[in-house]
């Protein structure tokens, strides 16, 4: 299994519920790009889910790297389960 870095441990905390881009940015103090890129490497591994929240949806179907910060993310189960291990 994948190890994750500190800040990807930081974010995958916070994401028990869905939350905007935004929100995680703030609750981080990440900078854009860097949240932007562990953000796509969390989604390419599957740690965390790309949600709609309007529509209760969630996969990466309507999901655009170009216009992260319009999406909200949540922790997928194999997310949970990985951050467990760190506590």
């Amino acid at each position: 299994m994948r190890k994750l870095t500190a800040s990807e441990r930081k974010i995958i905390e916070r994401l028990i519920f869905p939350e905007s881009f935004e929100v995680i940015m703030e609750e981080t103090e990440s900078h854009y790009g860097a949240l932007r890129d562990d953000l796509i490497n969390l989604v390419n591994y599957r740690f965390v889910e790309v949600v709609n929240a309007d529509e209760q949806q969630s996969g990466t179907s309507f999901y655009d790297s170009d216009n992260i910060r319009e999406c909200s993310f949540r922790a997928t189960k194999t997310g949970l389960k990985t951050i467990r291990q760190y506590t």
